[in-house]
């Protein structure tokens, strides 16, 4: 099936078609959303269709992965899968998460965990519902397989977010953990961040897994500028007095930061707290691109404002996956996110200190058999390495060093 997505329906719906990129997203999102529908809501006659649809895709794109093995433990007595992970007294069946942006309002969030995902973070969503940044604002380059956005965190608002997931899951009992991914409001002015953020939080802290706070997206006027110290304490710790249920919370960083802003940010997060890092966040540095000009535009690329996701940031979010492990010493979890398209990418990662990954861009590239070719390459790496899990795997390189 992979195959077929990258010789047949990829290259139709990228250049044959020139598809929207955003027009082919949402299309995505409401089907995945109407096929991973509860059966029993709906028109009757729906009923078979999304049934046999929910088998096929969970036969389809899940991993099955080997049973982990303890040191010295015999094959007979497994206790678990080699590719889970625990964090936060959160179960995650793998370490492969969605990336925030793709389901910004959770609108197909019972899909995630049939595709595979061993968990899904929703968002950016912010306090007050917005439109975005005016369109085009979503951009393919093939030829580097990336894409440029300038979304602005278009989305219906953290309480709309907050009756779908209770739609989906009236119980709140998530098949895997759902992350959500805060953001602020584009009305609301950086000296009130906090409490934007606040306000967000108050109406899904009990119903997201985990919570990342996100200062780094280069698409909201002035947002990189909260990544500063002094901008970003007040926010972690207006959170942190809210978050009396101590739910996990995490922030994210942008791959554009200089190594002493990256440690800052480190000190910080131990300072408050934090449960962990995300990095990294999209790029705003063009070098090295093949594709010279936006064809929607006819703009140069490096004209175009927005960050670039998916190959051009492999390598410089690995770096800061690296740098933050060696810092911490392996002390505050990393989920790594940025250029992951095979199994490989998800290993360099790994083994440079992050405890779980995220995809975005790398998915709409490789196909939705993507995320079971990659666990299905990890479990076969770690039998390779005589490696029992995959917590084993993590900040590998630097013990080898």
């Amino acid at each position: 099936m992979q195959q077929l997505y990258r010789f047949g329906l990829r290259p139709l719906l990228f250049q044959a078609f020139k598809a929207d990129p955003e027009i082919t997203h949402r299309q995505t999102i409401d089907l995945l959303a109407w096929l991973a529908t509860e059966p029993t809501k709906g028109a009757m006659f729906h009923q078979p269709t999304r049934l046999a649809a929910q088998a096929a895709m969970a036969g389809t794109f899940k991993a099955k992965s080997r049973r982990s093995l303890s040191f010295g433990q015999s094959p007979g007595s497994s206790s678990g899968s080699s590719l889970q992970q625990s964090l936060w007294n959160l179960s995650f069946e793998n370490p492969l998460g969605l990336a925030a942006g793709f389901d910004k309002d959770g609108t197909a969030a019972r899909a995630w965990p049939l595709m595979g995902f061993g968990f899904a973070e929703l968002g950016t969503v912010t306090y007050y519902a917005q439109p975005g940044n005016p369109k085009p604002r979503m951009f393919r380059l093939v030829s580097d397989k990336a894409a440029l956005n300038r979304m602005g965190f278009n989305n219906s608002g953290a309480a709309a977010l907050s009756e779908k997931l209770d739609e989906h899951w009236p119980e709140r009992k998530y098949p895997i953990p759902i992350g959500i991914n805060l953001g602020k409001s584009k009305v609301t002015a950086l000296e009130e961040a906090a409490e934007d953020y606040r306000k967000s939080f108050e109406l899904l802290k009990n119903q997201g897994s985990y919570f990342v706070v996100n200062v780094s997206s280069p698409n909201t006027p002035g947002l990189r500028s909260l990544q500063a110290k002094e901008q970003l304490a007040p926010i972690l710790e207006t959170l942190q007095t809210a978050n009396t249920a101590n739910k996990p919370l995490l922030v994210k960083i942008s791959p554009d930061l200089a190594t002493e802003d990256i440690q800052e940010i480190v000190q910080l997060a131990q300072a408050c707290d934090l449960a962990g890092i995300i990095a990294t966040n999209t790029t705003i540095n063009r070098e090295g691109l093949r594709t010279r000009t936006i064809a929607e535009t006819g703009k140069a690329v490096r004209d175009e404002a927005g960050g670039l996701s998916g190959a051009p940031v492999t390598q410089r979010s690995t770096e800061v996956i690296r740098l933050i492990y060696e810092q911490t010493q392996g002390s505050l979890p990393i989920i790594g996110v940025g250029g992951i398209f095979n199994a490989d990418d998800a290993w360099a990662k790994i083994t440079a200190g992050a405890s779980l990954l995220q995809t975005y861009t790398g998915w709409v590239y490789e196909g939705p058999t993507m995320v079971k070719e990659i666990l299905n390459g990890l479990t076969q790496t770690l039998a390779a390495n005589d490696l029992p899990n995959i917590s084993a795997a993590v900040g590998l390189d630097h013990r080898h060093s």
